[in-house]
């Protein structure tokens, strides 16, 4: 069976969650793989990887120009004789009605997280992306939503059932805590400290974390990408120079990131929006206590095990109180039930099984 896997920067892996899914995907041996990668974002163009096929278009993979890159490599993939399609987000669904005029295609989309409600998206683009949604729920011959509250989301609004498969989180657990990393790192590795990932974004309540954490005696490392707009970079000057909060530019390598998440004692979660987060699902295999921003994305993820806050005051007070250490496990077992690669693999791989 071949499918071809479109929407995303590309394999090796090194954006989001969606070219992680990709990069396990491709690891299984009952299909072909062909995966349409970015050119502007590789200096080394490789024609394979872990056994997949990849074609390049000349173009960013994100932003507006996602648009383009999508329909370029729908067009290509169409022409190239595909009729299996993995379509992850939904930037090229204007270009969906024409595939499904080949009644023998395969359609297979990930809508990703009701993206035309993030606050980040104005005026025609948010219009645009809102009929793009509008039209891969209508064209695709399978719907696939990463978070049952999108799942429910998509029923109510579109009157379709949708498949909802999450993502996997176990890649980022090492066998043991590298403590040549901590030391080359200068992480502290006794527990002393709140942990916190991701992109630095109003979606994901920085503010309101560092807010509390202002308030709070505990130390916290936030590790997100502070230059890449205003909203990070005033942020970064309000609070570098506090004691207790160290902020820190993004890590990519895993090996690092297992040691800062496996040295912590507790982890802060801020997204409100995007269905089920990577950074989440693997952080609830860590056994950590995890306080999340209260939205029905997040209680979904964690079966609404966890704790949760909607303000600075809700954090500080969650903080303060012990209850707070006390669902690291239960967190765990969630995610070794739903959150890991092979059950994942698995899932997606079913759906193009006629």
């Amino acid at each position: 069976m071949k499918i071809c896997v479109i929407g995303t920067v590309g394999v090796p892996a090194s954006y989001g969650g969606f070219e992680t899914l990709v990069e396990s995907l491709i690891a299984a041996e009952s299909a072909e793989f062909y995966v349409y990668c970015s050119g502007k974002h590789y200096s080394d163009l490789v024609s394979e990887y872990k056994g997949a096929k990849l074609i390049y278009i000349p173009l960013k993979a994100n932003g507006i120009s996602s648009v383009i890159y999508d329909l370029f490599s729908l067009m290509h993939a169409l022409f190239s004789g595909h009729r299996n399609f993995l379509v992850l987000g939904v930037s090229g669904a204007i270009f969906f009605p024409i595939l499904r005029l080949f009644p023998s295609i395969r359609l297979v989309s990930n809508i990703d997280g009701i993206e035309w409600q993030r606050d980040k998206w104005k005026g025609l683009a948010k219009i645009f992306l809102k009929f793009s949604e509008y039209l891969a729920v209508k064209f695709s011959t399978t719907v696939v939503s990463d978070n049952s509250a999108i799942t429910n989301y998509v029923l109510e609004r579109y009157k379709r059932g949708c498949e909802t498969i999450a993502y996997g989180g176990d890649h980022a657990v090492r066998a043991e805590l590298l403590v040549e990393v901590a030391d080359k790192k200068n992480i502290h590795i006794d527990h002393s400290y709140a942990l916190s990932i991701c992109r630095v974004e109003p979606e994901n309540n920085v503010h309101i974390i560092l807010e509390a954490f202002s308030r709070s005696e505990l130390p916290i490392v936030f590790i997100g990408n502070w230059e890449s707009s205003e909203y990070g970079r005033s942020l970064f000057r309000d609070y570098k120079d506090n004691k207790n909060i160290n902020l820190l530019m993004p890590v990519y390598c895993l090996d690092v990131l297992h040691t800062y998440r496996a040295s912590c004692s507790v982890y802060i979660h801020g997204h409100s929006a995007g269905g089920t987060n990577p950074s989440l699902v693997e952080i609830m295999h860590f056994s950590k206590p995890i306080v999340a921003y209260d939205c029905s994305f997040n209680k979904a993820t964690m079966e609404n095990k966890g704790n949760y806050f909607t303000c600075a005051d809700d954090l500080v007070k969650l903080l303060e109180s012990k209850n707070v250490l006390e669902e690291g496990t239960v967190l765990s077992e969630i995610a070794q039930r739903r959150y890991t690669w092979d059950i994942v693999r698995k899932q997606y791989l079913e759906l193009f099984e006629i």
